[in-house]
């Protein structure tokens, strides 16, 4: 009995701290809900409260007409040594011990109406309480509202479907034993709490059978038929309660008092003599708890693997969000330094590959810059009236032997100054998608969503560098195009083609009316100004076959081969000169994750010393 007095009380003191750190509940099966413990099921008026107070052995439920349990009271009975003070705790006044039994009873009423209100509403939120007594054993029960058949005035029209709902709740759960409270004085075909149990265990392992009221039957009935499974038939014996009457209950008499009388009753009754041995609440409570330590053992494998299993799994949460930060500026350094390797590695995916957004770089080269080059405006540059214009402005009154030299230079340099546009907007949209792959990286490394602070020092440093590779890249880029602008060979001029000789039997007075024409005003006529246009037009489109892919060159070398290794070179330099109060400051944590880790912690520490305690008492 030792051993199965330990094992149980364990159980309860896991379920407890199960429910202090919230973990009785969520996606899957929790700790809680892998613990075997008694709901106590039946109808209104069914004698469920009486119950409850038998096992307990004190008169501590509220009492009324109507529903009067409206919402779970997770009752926890703590077994004590003999001799010692009697007291209760409730777990939403976890420093309040209650001495009076009628204060909790109180304090019942009270909290329900926190919730519920001073209406006749339920609600699903379980109330908590501990009795520490020697006068109990080792046992979880909890008592749910009585299932009912109508609703009265101030519920509402689903009340009855509600109580339902929240009853099947608890007994649908495996590890639930359901114990099923019908009134012997009515038709046990009729009972509400045989008939859900049926529903959610047709089995009968997991349901006790209790009939009250026994001592209120019509004279010449009894209900041995039952309790000796003949009408109705269960896996485990049913049980006889004979509970304090209304006058008792008046009079305030005494449950040790009520438990004698009960036992009394039995032993006197000539229907039930021969049951006797195994009636009452006292040998109820004790076979409930022998039944709930079988459970336990044989629950004992599956409880360790989801221990196991929780431990692991918190393990792995813990390690995502970081482990706590030692205080040392070492330490501190090493943990920011750690951080920085894996944002950079997550931006190096982003621009390699394995993660999307390093392909738009492409784009700016394969459709963006085409686009632009397209729209440049070389036409109107070109126009006869331009050409005269820069031509003549360029060689002024000097005539040329071979060509125009100036005049094209100037057109050349010109047209090509067009490209200046597009090269610097295809510099900008490289460092806009830059700053974008920053800004997915940070937020995609989860090392550094526990440091808010570090996150905005990083993404400063970051963008700073970003900038001075595109200052460095614009530049290179407009060396490029004042490069290919000022270079002009003589092999250019000297593959010009002068203009054709003309020939014919006119000859000979075309030129004489040429020679008296202004000999300037000659070398610009139409024909000649278009193929000036031509040359340079042809000139510009090698020249831009060049810089279409001398300038993404650049610009990957300038910008995103340089971010790629050395994006948070000069933060490392910053993050080196600085103070332990500097790192502290980065390393200041989000409070949402810092509550998390400590909650985390809490729940590994809970489930590392229920496997351990267990382990210690099961296989005694």
């Amino acid at each position: 009995m030792a051993t199965m007095t330990s094992l149980i009380g364990l159980i309860n003191k896991i379920q407890r701290a199960c429910t202090v750190l919230g973990d009785h509940g969520g996606e899957g099966l929790s700790l809680w809900e892998a613990l075997p413990s008694v709901a106590v099921v039946g109808g209104q008026s069914s004698g469920k409260s009486s119950v409850l107070e038998s096992v307990v052995g004190r008169d501590f439920l509220p009492r009324g007409s109507g529903i009067v349990t409206r919402r779970p009271l997770v009752l926890q009975l703590h077994k004590t040594e003999d001799g010692q003070q009697e007291y209760a705790e409730f777990l939403h006044t976890p420093r309040k011990r209650f001495t009076d039994f009628a204060s909790v009873r109180k304090e019942i009423s009270d909290e329900t109406d926190r919730i519920t209100g001073k209406t006749k509403q339920i609600s699903n939120v379980p109330i908590h309480l501990s009795i520490y007594s020697p006068n109990v054993v080792n046992l979880t029960l909890i008592d749910l509202p009585g299932l009912t058949k109508v609703a009265v005035e101030g519920q509402s029209e689903t009340i009855v479907e509600d109580i339902e709902n929240m009853v099947r709740n608890y007994v649908e759960k495996p590890n639930c034993i359901i114990l099923a409270i019908s009134p012997a004085n009515q038709d046990i075909a009729t009972s509400d709490a045989i008939k859900l149990a049926k529903e959610v265990d047709p089995s009968g392992e997991r349901t006790f059978g209790v009939l009250t009221k026994l001592d209120l039957m019509d004279k010449g009935t009894n209900a041995v038929d039952v309790l000796e499974g003949r009408q109705y038939r269960l896996q485990h014996p049913w049980v006889g309660i004979v509970n304090r009457s209304q006058a008792d209950i008046n009079k305030n008499v005494d449950m040790i008092v009520a438990r004698k009388k009960e036992s009394e009753y039995f032993e006197t009754s000539p229907e039930y003599g021969h049951l006797a041995h195994k009636m009452g609440s006292e040998y109820l409570a004790k076979l409930l708890s022998q039944h709930l330590e079988i459970v336990i053992r044989q629950k004992i494998p599956s409880i360790i693997a989801l221990i196991n299993k929780t431990i692991d799994e918190l393990n792995a949460e813990l390690d995502l969000i970081g482990r706590p930060i030692a205080v040392d500026s070492g330490a501190q350094l090493y943990t920011i330094l750690e951080m920085c390797r894996a944002f950079d590695k997550v931006f190096r995916e982003h621009l390699d590959g394995g993660r999307p957004g390093g392909d738009r770089i492409n784009g700016v080269f394969d459709h963006q810059l085409p686009a632009a080059l397209k729209k440049l405006p070389f036409d109107r540059h070109l126009t006869i009236n331009n050409v005269q214009r820069v031509v003549t402005e360029a060689d002024g009154y000097q005539p040329h032997l071979i060509a125009p030299e100036q005049g094209y230079r100037r057109l050349i340099e010109g047209s090509i100054s067009y490209f200046k546009g597009p090269a610097e907007a295809s510099v900008d949209a490289v460092h806009f998608i830059l700053k974008e792959l920053v800004r997915k990286s940070i937020s995609e490394t989860e090392e550094l969503k526990r440091f808010p602070s570090l996150q905005s020092d990083i993404a400063a440093s970051a963008n700073e560098s970003l900038e001075k590779f595109r200052d460095e890249s614009r530049k290179t880029v407009l060396r490029l195009v004042d490069m290919e602008a000022s270079y002009l060979t003589v092999e250019f001029f000297r593959k010009i083609n002068d203009e054709p000789n003309r020939t014919g039997p006119n000859a000979e007075k075309e030129k004489e009316k040429e020679k008296r024409k202004d000999k300037f005003l000659d070398n610009f006529s139409d024909n000649h100004l278009r193929k000036i246009a031509s040359n340079v037009s042809s000139y510009i489109q090698m020249v831009l076959d060049t810089l279409k892919s001398s300038v993404p060159k650049a610009v990957v070398y300038c910008q995103v081969r340089e971010a790629r290794r050395s994006l948070l070179n000069h933060f490392y330099v910053q993050v080196g000169r600085r103070e332990k109060e500097q790192l502290s400051a980065m390393l200041d944590e989000d409070p949402v994750l810092m509550e998390k880790r400590v909650q985390i912690a809490k729940r590994l520490e809970l489930y590392k010393q229920a496997r351990d305690d267990i382990d210690s008492v099961a296989w005694k």
